[in-house]
């Protein structure tokens, strides 16, 4: 049967492993601008991964939605959907830059998803 209260809990946990993880990517995003580099595939990978469990997160979020009813605040589902669309957005916008400036504003652009996610959290 379907557990509502896991769905719930994991959607918790996984927004938390968001954070942190975008944060991660951020940082490293900075840290490959500062040393003069374009985004390696590895960083690359990071985005790509990041962004496959922002559309996970989504989907527990859209599960806990239709069998728990609306968080608290509706901006809340607002914020779920910036998080899924902020990094493929950044992406494209990013692509005719030197691989410096994208890696830096890929950077930036993961910092500033983190801080939707946290946003997230705060009104769930």
């Amino acid at each position: 049967m379907f557990e509502v209260d896991l769905v719930l809990s994991l959607h918790g946990r996984a927004a938390t492993a968001l954070v942190l993880y975008y944060t991660a990517v951020g940082l490293w995003g900075l840290f490959l601008g500062v040393r003069n580099s374009g985004p390696t595939p590895g960083f690359r990978g990071a985005v790509a991964i990041a962004v496959i469990a922002s559309i996970a997160q989504g989907v527990l979020g859209l599960l806990v939605l239709a069998f728990s009813g609306q968080p608290r605040e509706a901006l809340h589902i607002l914020y779920g959907f910036a998080v899924v669309l902020a990094m493929p957005l950044a992406a494209s916008l990013v692509r005719d830059r030197t691989p410096r400036g994208q890696t830096v504003a890929l950077g930036f652009a993961a910092l500033f998803t983190a801080g939707l996610a946290i946003r997230g959290i705060i009104t769930a």
